[in-house]
């Protein structure tokens, strides 16, 4: 009640909260890529405009590949999990936003789409988790 008060509609109040968590999966995800041996070289990639897409992290391989990394958590397996949560849609906005990522680069490098799975389980990492021909 107390943040209603302050202005806080109880809309809001939950996106807060999931905004945070996905903040700490992406934490993890990218502590144990680095631990891995993987270097950051972006956070958070947005298009511009409406109907973009997002990559969590776009790390570095030592041997230059430029990986695109879908972080997901989830707190149960139901619904088949945090995998499963990856549909064809979100696949296709991964793969748009690379592409746009790409664009500004003066060669391609090698890449890959890996997806880091956090569960109660523990961290998954999916090397090629998907391929860009499946937008």
């Amino acid at each position: 009640m107390q943040d209603l008060q302050k202005g806080k509609s109880p809309a809001t109040m939950p996106a807060r909260t999931t905004t945070a968590k996905g903040r700490a999966a992406e934490d993890q995800a990218l502590e144990y890529l680095k631990a891995a041996g993987l270097a950051l070289v972006t956070r958070n990639y947005r298009t511009p405009g409406r109907g973009g897409g997002e990559i969590d992290l776009i790390m570095r391989e030592p041997d230059g590949t430029l990986v695109f990394v879908e972080v997901r958590s989830r707190s149960s397996n139901s619904h088949g999990g945090a995998g499963a949560s990856i549909t064809h849609i979100k696949q296709r906005r991964i793969i748009f936003a690379a592409r746009w990522y790409l664009m500004r680069l003066p060669a391609l490098p090698k890449c890959r789409f890996d997806a880091v799975l956090l569960s109660a389980d523990g961290v998954q990492w999916l090397r090629a988790a998907f391929m860009a021909d499946a937008a």
